[in-house]
């Protein structure tokens, strides 16, 4: 099964990396710490990466109760919302699946974890610039604009088919906030990740079996 993409719709395979860090703007909220002193990276522990923040630390020792170095969907929830807000189970099902641990696909180990934080440390400055009114929400243009600033230049029809996500149907304007923004744009980020995995030329086209296409869309939809 071929996919072609049409060089005007904005598929962008030599897209910008993200920002390198959350930036001055981006507060940490430290937890407590519930250990003195925690394993990771000894006696077989796995560790963080060098440099790793001390709250993002203290936010995974904090749930991680049976020491055992890795957590699951719902102690992930746990530890995010110790440090930005609570996000949905179907989010954090998301992340689960793009930050996966290759040994465990039920948890995320440290590493896992420091990536995903880091992650939607740079995604929550992102949000905040759009975010103009300071209302805590962003609009389809808004959304446009910062997945554009991420390196994603998504056409009209398929913003559309994401904002139509987060319709409730009662005919206000849809508006989305950074659980959902960050539900949103893990989607397109993703995808166009898994796409470029076929696309090895950067041609904007590849060619799929439809098992490969299908093993590549359902856990973006079942999450």
């Amino acid at each position: 099964m071929a996919f072609l993409s049409n060089s005007n719709t904005g598929y962008n395979p030599s897209a910008p990396t993200m920002p390198e860090s959350a930036g001055p703007g981006h507060p940490y909220h430290s937890p407590p710490n519930y250990y003195a002193q925690a394993n990771y990276g000894q006696y077989g522990y796995p560790s963080f990466p060098p440099g790793t923040h001390s709250d993002v630390i203290r936010s995974f020792q904090m749930v991680d109760k049976d020491r055992s170095g890795f957590i699951d969907e719902t102690e992930l929830q746990q530890a995010l919302s110790s440090g930005y807000q609570r996000f949905s189970l179907r989010t954090i099902r998301l992340l689960m699946f793009l930050f996966k641990n290759p040994n465990d696909s039920l948890r995320i180990g440290p590493k896992e974890f420091a990536a995903l934080w880091s992650c939607i440390g740079q995604w929550r400055v992102i949000f905040e610039r759009y975010d103009r009114d300071r209302s805590g929400k962003i609009d389809a243009f808004e959304l446009r604009d910062a997945l554009y600033s991420l390196g994603f230049a998504i056409p009209a029809s398929v913003l559309q088919i994401l904002i139509s996500r987060y319709d409730d149907g009662s005919g206000r304007r849809v508006e989305l906030n950074f659980d959902s923004f960050i539900e949103c744009g893990m989607i397109v980020k993703g995808l166009t990740e898994k796409f470029k995995e076929k696309d090895t030329r950067y041609s904007g086209s590849a060619t799929l079996t439809y098992d490969t296409f299908m093993s590549m869309i359902i856990p973006f939809l079942v999450s």
